[in-house]
């Protein structure tokens, strides 16, 4: 398998490593890791199956923490272990990577998820599957692919940041997705589900940054979340939902900041 695609901002030797949620791509940490250029180099990853990275056959959060390692590994990781964060399906990964490779990570960053199984993913299978009943061959314009997605997603918001996976290409059909669409389609109660760890722990630090305004995190997952990770503190984000940085990315650039400049 090549290399996943990762795209890197800012010159300096403290390396962060940002890994996007479900439907994303790595350069969705662009605004954050251009505020955090002067303390951090970035590397914004796009997952397995998404963006600019290579497609797998079948989910599995052994195997993406695994492939994104192993490219950390290729990057000097094995000498020099990096702060990892990831949020939403991005913060299993990174979770689940942290607690199989341990000697890869310093610091751990987890935005807006906990490991747990979520339950009914309802939500996402539905822009899932919007995404797939979308008729590409008639499209002729993303005002077109926008306008034809927003009987199933009428939030303008989400609906942008679905088509930002929406690529042109020069080839007969003018449009394709960059998401593999049939395999996270048919993966998503694995996505929701947390492998079982088999009495790992890490006892590194760990920021666990919430929205406010999201049932990601709470009260009821801080079990689960010491039973894995004890040196962890709980920041909530006011005044934000499920994509946190993207809502409030001053917020989340501080927060990171102040967390991996504390030693």
């Amino acid at each position: 398998m090549v290399g996943l695609h990762v795209l890197e901002v800012g010159p300096e030797p403290e390396r962060l490593v940002f890994l996007h949620g479900l439907f994303g791509q790595g350069k969705n940490f662009g605004t954050v890791a251009k505020m955090l250029a002067e303390d951090a180099t970035s590397l914004l990853v796009d997952l397995p199956n998404h963006g600019r990275s290579p497609w797998t056959d079948y989910f599995d959060y052994h195997l993406f923490a695994d492939l994104v390692a192993g490219e950390l590994v290729e990057r000097g990781a094995g000498r020099e272990p990096i702060t990892l964060v990831g949020h939403s399906m991005g913060g299993k990964v990174a979770m689940q990577l942290t607690l199989s490779h341990p000697q890869l990570v310093k610091r751990l960053v987890v935005i807006d998820m906990s490991p747990v199984d979520r339950g009914d993913p309802s939500e996402f299978q539905h822009y899932a599957d919007a995404m797939t009943a979308l008729d590409l061959p008639v499209i002729g314009s993303r005002t077109d692919a926008d306008a034809a997605l927003s009987v199933a997603v009428p939030n303008p918001r989400i609906r942008s940041f679905l088509l930002q996976n929406l690529h042109r290409t020069d080839g007969p059909q003018r449009w394709r997705w960059l998401l593999n669409l049939k395999l996270l389609g048919a993966s998503m109660n694995l996505m929701s589900g947390w492998p079982d760890q088999q009495g790992r722990r890490w006892d590194g630090p760990v920021l666990w940054l919430a929205g406010g305004r999201s049932d990601f995190v709470g009260e009821r997952h801080r079990p689960a979340m010491t039973a894995l990770f004890p040196n962890v503190e709980l920041e909530v984000v006011p005044d934000a939902g499920h994509w946190v940085h993207a809502e409030q990315p001053q917020a989340v650039a501080d927060a990171i900041r102040r967390f991996i400049t504390r030693d």
